[in-house]
């Protein structure tokens, strides 16, 4: 397996924003599946930059007959992000506790972007999976919610501990979003993204295209 180049990485704290100004927008108006169990009173999790939708629609229509995407997180409000991230972290220290900050920064960085660089407080990254036509969720091998810890790795890309049925489900949903132009993070099969400071790093872009955006106004 090549390097897994993680979102603690601090060159992706050295790509450089250049903000293009695209508002969030609400993908259950697009005809997208949405899965509604991380829902929020403003519905924040439902939106991404336009761009980013774009991008989605365009993946969507490349998928085979029957299959189709199913959106189960995109923006999420920076101090949500924060919670996610502390919480996690305190976990992980207390379960190690001889590891230094930076083991548990680095090892907390596998599954919640650090606040300050994260693809979803910038409507930039969608957590997603594949459904059938009647919305029925396919196996993808883990849920979208799975840490390293508890599915044993399982949740890693490539991760080997998952049935066949699941690997082919997981090319389905890279071939798709990947050839619409976005970015997965390889420790989360199901993260996804474009625009954005890991986007720029993977993409040998200069710059990103997505700052930390403030949350849409209540619906």
């Amino acid at each position: 397996m090549s390097e897994i180049i993680l979102m603690c990485d601090p060159r992706l704290a050295a790509i450089p924003v250049r903000e293009c100004g695209e508002k969030l927008v609400d993908v259950r108006y697009s005809g997208l599946l949405v899965d509604d169990s991380r829902q929020d009173p403003q519905g924040a999790f439902a939106h991404v930059r336009e761009g980013v939708l774009d991008r989605l629609l365009r993946a969507e229509a490349a998928l085979p007959d029957g299959v189709r995407l199913l959106l189960a997180e995109g923006y999420r409000p920076p101090t949500l992000q924060e919670q996610y991230f502390s919480q996690y972290a305190g976990e992980l220290r207390a379960a190690n506790p001889g590891w230094t900050s930076d083991q548990v920064r680095q090892a907390a960085s596998r599954f919640v972007a650090p606040p300050e660089i994260a693809p979803h407080t910038a409507g930039a990254a969608v957590d997603m999976t594949l459904a059938d036509e009647n919305g029925h969720e396919l196996d993808l091998g883990t849920s979208t919610t799975a840490t390293p810890e508890e599915s044993d790795g399982a949740c890693y890309m490539d991760a080997k501990n998952v049935s066949a049925k699941a690997r082919y489900h997981r090319r389905i949903l890279a071939s798709a979003l990947a050839g619409a132009g976005l970015v997965n993070y390889p420790t989360e099969w199901w993260h996804w993204s474009i625009g954005d400071r890991y986007w720029a790093l993977m993409s040998h872009s200069p710059a990103a295209h997505y700052g930390p955006a403030a949350p849409p106004p209540q619906l």
